[in-house]
């Protein structure tokens, strides 16, 4: 009996010089996924064998209980981190009306909405934050950005809707960094 690339298998060493699988312990007998102990199995597309720790449909959840929430005690979260920047406390509604139809800004329901910034600094993020958004180059926020971040450091709901390239990641992003420390 032979083994794998060995001489006396009908394959002449100039085959096995070339073949960079045949030393690779995770390949198995076909380019296609093969029969590894690795999780492939066979050589046809997408191999086989090798289950590796799946699951039957019918053990999915068995093992978890059902919690009654009126029960359990939760530590109180504050989500409300916005301070009203000075500039922003002076802004009259109709001020902050105009500044959110200058931007193209439509709320379209909610009550005590948050007033707009025009500033990163007027967001009252931490200075560890201001930092690192001036090294990143940014001069002034996006629309979804002026209204956004008052609304999610308040700690309320909102659907923020606007094109790709935006500033939507950063709207949602640097709000998360300051609850999350």
């Amino acid at each position: 009996m032979s083994s794998y690339g060995s001489r006396d298998s009908g394959r002449d060493n100039r085959d096995r010089e070339r073949s960079p699988r045949r030393d690779n312990p995770y390949h198995g007998g076909s380019s296609y996924g093969g029969g590894s102990s690795y999780g492939g199995g066979g050589g046809s597309y997408g191999g086989g064998g090798g289950k590796g720790g799946s699951f039957s449909n019918s053990d999915l959840g068995a093992k978890l209980r059902t919690i009654s929430w009126a029960e359990e005690t939760l530590i109180k979260f504050e989500k409300d981190f916005y301070q009203e920047h000075p500039a922003v406390t002076a802004l009259t509604e109709k001020d902050a009306e105009d500044l959110r139809k200058s931007k193209s800004i439509t709320v379209v329901a909610g009550d005590r909405i948050p007033k707009p910034v025009r500033t990163f600094e007027e967001a009252s993020f931490p200075e560890y934050v201001l930092e690192e958004v001036s090294r990143a180059g940014f001069k002034e926020p996006t629309p979804i950005q002026v209204q956004g971040w008052p609304i999610a450091l308040s700690g309320r709901d909102m659907v923020g809707i606007a094109e790709t390239g935006s500033g939507k990641t950063l709207a949602f992003l640097l709000p998360a960094i300051v609850h999350i420390n």
